[in-house]
């Protein structure tokens, strides 16, 4: 007895270094809902199973920054449309099943909870699906079967374009004149159905308003908005407003927060609007060669570094972020959806995968306990997919 007293103290204080921030977040299951990452793979043909000096992702820095999980966004623009949108979805699954075919010892496909956390005990990246935008869909519901069984877990009902079944965020607040429709159509009542019994999470990302109630009002499962920012700090139209927060912890969903500087600090597109004009001219060269504006973009802001940067938010208000949803929805409905790899701007401190352990630090500094940070990290997304999947 009096040994085990003696001891008492070395005891605490073990206990006490065994709760470090990086302690703590290397044994968390860490989960990001949102990488572009396979975009770049098919434009720059990067090997991202080795260590990279471009981008914000690879499997080596993953494991450094401690990720567990990452949903890898399926994505192309409207300008794929019907013929074009489901192959080059396909395209890009085809460049995820090649990468865990070259690194099977490190990356492995899930489709549930289950096969994640077992990825997890097998010291292996749990890779997962999920396809942003719907117009890859092409109004086919054999085509959400075949991406179902190749692997989604989820589908973004539109990207920033509206299908003509749903209507986007981006239509229904500065094109909503000429929307043909606005909110769900019928069809797309059966698609959120379908999507239902398929396991497929629905997320609601980029949908519009009124996509978003007509969806909770239709779906009988638990949604989520893969990567998205709270509207009354940034009130810029792919966040989330008040009563749509609320909505969603009512239907027992996540969302997941977005790292892009535009979505967490209300200053950003002045100051990016500006920068784009004093560059127009190698923008348009650059959009001539990667036919998409968005990555040529990502790629002017590498080009000039030190003007990017001074754009750049603190990471204190994407950590505000996380903690206004926590404390307004409950610490139950938030995680982490970083849209790296698909942004040209991420808060000073983010800059690649390696960073995520400074969200935990900056999370526990907040006073938030150890299974606060565990559900924020990954517990809610494990939640959610197995209410979907069943398993």
């Amino acid at each position: 007895m009096k040994k085990l007293l003696l001891l008492l103290p070395l005891l605490l204080l073990t206990k006490i270094y065994a709760q470090t921030p990086m302690e703590i977040h290397q044994r968390a299951i860490l989960v990001d809902t949102h990488n572009d990452v396979l975009s770049n793979v098919l434009i720059n043909k990067l090997d991202v199973g080795k260590l990279q000096t471009v981008g914000n992702f690879d499997l080596v820095r993953a494991k450094e920054g401690g990720l567990d999980a990452q949903v890898f966004s399926i994505w192309c623009g409207p300008q794929y449309g019907k013929g074009r949108g489901f192959k080059m979805a396909n395209r890009e699954i085809d460049s995820l099943y090649a990468l865990i075919a070259r690194y099977p010892d490190k990356i492995t496909l899930v489709r549930n909870s289950a096969q994640l956390e077992q990825a997890v005990k097998d010291n292996k990246m749990a890779a997962l699906i999920g396809v942003e935008g719907g117009h890859m869909i092409e109004d086919r519901m054999d085509y959400i079967d075949s991406l179902a069984k190749r692997g989604m877990c989820y589908l973004t009902l539109t990207w920033n374009n509206s299908t003509s079944w749903a209507s986007s965020a981006a239509d229904e607040t500065t094109n909503r004149a000429s929307l043909k429709h606005v909110g769900l159509t019928d069809y797309g009542k059966q698609i959120v159905h379908h999507l239902n019994d398929l396991g497929v999470m629905i997320d609601l990302s980029h949908p519009g308003e009124q996509t978003f109630y007509d969806v909770l009002a239709t779906t009988t499962k638990p949604v989520i908005a893969s990567h998205s920012c709270a509207y009354s700090i940034c009130p810029f139209r792919r966040n989330l407003k008040d009563a749509q927060l609320k909505a969603l912890a009512k239907n027992g969903g996540v969302v997941f927060v977005n790292f892009f500087s535009g979505f967490v600090d209300s200053t950003f597109f002045k100051k990016y609007d500006d920068f784009l004009r004093v560059h127009k001219k190698q923008l348009d060269s650059l959009t001539k060669i990667y036919d998409d504006v968005d990555l040529a973009t990502d790629k002017l802001f590498t080009m000039h570094k030190a003007e990017a940067d001074a754009m750049r938010p603190p990471l204190s208000l994407l950590i505000k972020h996380i903690d206004y949803i926590a404390k307004l929805i409950g610490v139950d409905h938030v995680g982490i959806g970083s849209d790296f790899d698909g942004a040209p701007s991420y808060p000073l401190g983010m800059d690649d995968v390696r960073d995520y352990p400074k969200i935990t630090a900056e999370l526990l500094k907040l006073g938030y306990s150890e299974s606060d940070i565990d559900k924020i990290l990954g517990g809610n997304f494990l939640r959610v997919l197995k209410a979907n999947t069943g398993k």
